[in-house]
């Protein structure tokens, strides 16, 4: 007995798309606050995102961008306090 319906492409799109959204709000989230963690996070998502095809390529590139851009503040910013928490 089945009790879920098998996967269909529909569907594998629209994970994807869900991907690549979450990624976008993950990265921009990141630059503010955890970037440690919303970071990486965020890149995993855009670039599986990327990899099962999504309609939404632009949201999952911007999403890729802000992830890596939010290690690149964290970077900084740790260079800059020689600390890894930080505050303004």
């Amino acid at each position: 007995m089945q009790l879920t319906a098998p996967a269909t492409r529909r569907t594998a799109l629209r994970d994807a798309d869900g991907m690549a959204v979450a990624s976008f709000i993950l990265g921009l989230l990141g630059l503010l606050v955890l970037n440690l963690f919303l970071g990486p996070i965020a890149i995993t998502l855009a670039a599986v995102a990327l990899w099962r095809g999504t309609t939404r390529r632009g949201r999952a590139l911007l999403g890729l961008t802000l992830g890596i851009a939010d290690l690149v503040v964290l970077i900084t910013l740790m260079q800059l306090d020689h600390t890894v928490s930080w505050s303004f």
